[in-house]
């Protein structure tokens, strides 16, 4: 296993549109010092070349704050910038063949929606699954209908492996998302966006740190 379940209980994917006041660089700092223990670079219009150089300014902020640093859905970015691995989408690349590139030592993430899809992961390929959408969410125009909490605790008691909820996930949910014995919450907009991302990111894990999970 190339991750630890505590690297998942405040997991940052940026958006750089809602980060462009501050930009993604000056958000990511300040999340990770306000306590984000995982960040996933997701930007859906960049190059690859583009990801990857934007992977390698992240990449010595996320490692003075000791967290994991992965790229969305580009191995050939990630492996460009050396960083931790990698989170797939079901539409994606094969998380089979992902893992192949990326070899055994970094972390592969898979995207879930569906109980079926959680018992099909492969605990010898996958290290954690993003289960969504809890609700509908702004930030991500093609994602499937909302399975609510309810849902996220069937697809999480389905997985083999450790679980990241995300999709519309606020400050107010943390009680409800890590009763369904869920590893982590995944946040956008929660941090992104937010006139303090600094103080977004104490308060959400301040809120997670209290909770017994």
């Amino acid at each position: 296993m190339a991750i630890k379940a505590e690297s998942l209980r405040l997991y940052l994917v940026t958006d750089p549109h809602l980060c462009a006041q501050l930009g993604v660089e000056n958000t990511v700092e300040a999340a990770a010092r306000g306590g984000v223990s995982m960040v996933q670079l997701r930007d859906k219009d960049a190059s690859t070349a583009e990801r990857a150089a934007l992977a390698t300014r992240l990449k010595p902020i996320c490692a003075q704050y000791k967290i994991p640093l992965v790229i969305n859905d580009d191995v050939e970015a990630a492996l460009q910038s050396d960083v931790d691995g990698v989170h797939v989408g079901q539409g994606d690349m094969a998380a089979s063949l992902a893992r192949e590139k990326l070899g055994k030592n970094r972390i592969l993430g898979l995207s879930v929606e569906t109980i079926e899809a959680a018992k099909q992961t492969p605990s010898d390929i996958v290290d954690y699954v993003g289960i969504s959408p809890i609700y509908a969410t702004p930030t991500k125009s093609d994602h499937k209908p909302p399975i609510g909490f309810d849902g996220l605790a069937e697809i999480c008691t389905a997985s083999p492996v450790y679980t990241v909820a995300i999709g519309g996930l606020k400050i107010a949910d943390c009680a409800r998302v890590m009763a369904t014995g869920v590893n982590g919450m995944a946040v956008v907009s929660a941090i992104c966006g937010q006139d303090d991302p600094y103080a977004a990111a104490v308060g959400l894990r301040v809120a997670l740190d209290s909770l017994n999970s």
